[in-house]
C-alpha cells in the first residue's frame, strides 16, 4: 500500500526542486539578473528545507498557556531555534539581493550590459 505524501514531503521535496532550480540558474545563466533570482530561489529553497526538518506533527508553538500541561511542557511544544534561524536568514539573503541588485544596477549604468561575459576585468 503507497504512503500518503504529507504535507511536509511536499515542502520537503519544493525546497530541494527550489535549491536545485537556484542552483542551475547560478550556475548556467550570464544574465546578472537571472544570476540574482537564480539566488534567490536556492535561498528560500533552503528556508523551507530548514522549516519542513524542524516541523514536529502534533506539537504546539512555544508558548505557554492553556493548550500546554506545564508539568510536561518540554515534550509539547516544537524547538524555537530554527524558525528564529530562517526568520534570520530571511532579513540576511534579502539584504545581500538588494545588495546583489545594486551592483548589477551600477554595473549595467557603466558598461550598459549585464551579460557577465563582458566584464572581462572581472576574471582571475
Amino acid at each position: 500500500m503507497m504512503e500518503l505524501i504529507t504535507q511536509e514531503k511536499i515542502v520537503l521535496i519544493t525546497g530541494f526542486l527550489l535549491i536545485g532550480i537556484g542552483l542551475w540558474a547560478i550556475l548556467s545563466r550570464s544574465n546578472i539578473i537571472k544570476i540574482i533570482i537564480g539566488f534567490s530561489l536556492f535561498d528560500t529553497g533552503i528556508h523551507m528545507v530548514m522549516v519542513s526538518i524542524a516541523y514536529v506533527k502534533g506539537n504546539t508553538a512555544p508558548i505557554l498557556n492553556d493548550a500546554v500541561d506545564k508539568s510536561n511542557a518540554a515534550a509539547q511544544i516544537v524547538d524555537p531555534v530554527p524558525q528564529a534561524l530562517v526568520l534570520t536568514a530571511i532579513v540576511i539573503g534579502l539584504g545581500i539581493t538588494a545588495l546583489m541588485l545594486v551592483f548589477a544596477l551600477k554595473m549595467y549604468k557603466k558598461k550598459e550590459t549585464l551579460e557577465i561575459n563582458n566584464y572581462k576585468e572581472l576574471r582571475w
